[in-house]
């Protein structure tokens, strides 16, 4: 892989770059996902905690913004050392890379459906179980994307698909951030595949193969199998910051519910606290613990802003060459590798396992549960052009009738089906938790109505 094609300014679709005064190509990436509607709903989708009514908690908004801004500066800094090195294309700058890094990073949760990772969970033991026998009518390959449902794939269906010109390449992003955005560049068949780098993990639905494909070829991906590609670099530094805020973060709303103490928190994180006469007044003064925790967070955060730099930097011919083993930050140095995993370690055993979390995660799967019986039944019908059921007909009013693809009706009835149910599945990853949940009542009909 090289830079010149890594950074490629064409959009989607063989689009042409554009680049006008005080907005590069790149800053226009970057504009779209924020005034996207996807974007937006993000505020009301779980980050850790479904239907937190703690107004300092994450919710996926504020998670994605933090991201991006950590993303943003690993980009700029790593762009910095690879112009110091001449190794940048002419006319692309350390800023072009911050640009890159921090758009992916706000879209890197954008496919997330409702409760999060727990949503994605339910979608998955619903195909699994009560709707298994829908998946009969589909190509194996189709059957993947819905038993394997993954929120990464949905995410790159809305950028290249949903969102402002639907089926029509989506929001018409750069190669080179669609290219960063891909954190497992395979299809989801692939990833039930034998010798799948990260099983039932994968960055891209069938329904979008092609839009994949022109990705991987116009930022030089290096080919490792059929359908299954390298990391773009940059897409590195995107998981990069995604797990250092989250590392981080998860501590933080643990301590403001009341979830963990000070003391087991700091234990934790001072291998990477700095020592300073700043620091040790901080420590030691009466300062409420929520307030020292944010006040080291940015000290923190640096330091592994830093060590993620040096990383990329150690591992850049590798980085270019696809064949970097693990993460960036299994290569970064050990204070920063040790705090971020065992900050995960212990948001795993006892943020994750709080009976609050466990209670609502229970209800999430009836909640999707519920919907998927009704959303997934009416496209089925759909698809058939069965207009007998009522409520069918209205579920799909609902859904928009002309939200489905342009061409349905011309194409056979397993691929009818198919993209039926995909767009049931637009439908629900596109829902709030809040929305699902009165959704899923109203389905019941026992939701007070709404206007």
């Amino acid at each position: 892989m090289d830079w010149q094609t890594l950074l490629n300014k064409g959009r989607l679709g063989g689009r042409a770059a554009k680049d006008e005064s005080g907005r590069t190509a790149f800053i226009r990436d970057h504009d779209k996902i924020i005034f996207s509607g996807a974007f937006r709903r993000l505020a009301r989708k779980t980050q850790v905690h479904p239907l937190a009514t703690n107004d300092h908690v994450h919710n996926r908004l504020t998670h994605s913004l933090e991201v991006s801004c950590v993303g943003r500066t690993l980009g700029i800094r790593v762009g910095e050392r690879l112009e110091k090195r001449n190794l940048l294309p002419a006319q692309t700058g350390a800023t072009d890379l911050g640009d890159i890094v921090q758009s992916a990073c706000l879209a890197h949760d954008i496919g997330n459906p409702p409760f999060g990772h727990t949503g994605e969970r339910a979608i998955r033991a619903w195909f699994g179980d009560r709707g298994a026998h829908y998946l009969e009518c589909l190509t194996p390959a189709q059957a993947s994307d819905l038993r394997v449902f993954e929120g990464n794939a949905q995410g790159f269906r809305i950028l290249t698909k949903s969102e402002y010109h639907q089926y029509a390449d989506g929001m018409r992003l750069t190669y080179a951030t669609l290219g960063a955005f891909l954190k497992y560049p395979w299809l989801s068949s692939t990833s039930e595949a034998e010798g799948c780098p990260r099983p039932h993990k994968y960055s891209a639905f069938l329904a979008e193969a092609e839009a994949f494909r022109e990705v991987c070829a116009a930022t030089g991906l290096t080919s490792l199998a059929a359908d299954i590609h390298a990391r773009h670099p940059l897409a590195y530094l995107v998981e990069a910051a995604d797990d250092f805020c989250y590392a981080i973060i998860d501590l933080e709303d643990g301590l403001e519910m009341d979830l963990l103490h000070w003391d087991e928190v700091h234990a934790l994180l001072s291998p990477a606290i700095p020592d300073s006469d700043e620091v040790r007044a901080l420590l030691h003064s009466d300062v409420r613990v929520g307030r020292k925790a944010a006040l080291l967070r940015g000290k923190i955060i640096e330091r592994c802003i830093e060590a993620g730099v040096e990383a990329f930097m150690a591992n850049h011919d590798r980085l270019l060459a696809g064949k970097l083993a693990g993460d960036l930050i299994s290569h970064c140095e050990p204070a920063v590798r040790n705090v971020v995993e065992n900050a995960k370690q212990l948001a795993k055993t006892k943020v994750f396992e709080h009976p609050r979390k466990i209670e609502l995660e229970i209800g999430a799967f009836e909640v999707i549960g519920t919907l998927l019986d009704g959303l997934i039944e009416a496209a089925v019908s759909h698809a058939r052009d069965d207009t007998s059921n009522y409520r069918h007909q209205r579920i799909i009013d609902l859904m928009g009738r002309h939200s489905f693809p342009p061409d349905l009706r011309q194409l056979p009835e397993h691929e009818r089906i198919y993209q039926c149910m995909m767009r049931a599945l637009d439908f629900l990853s596109g829902m709030t938790d809040d929305y699902a949940t009165y959704l899923a009542k109203q389905f019941s009909g026992m939701a007070v109505t709404r206007y």
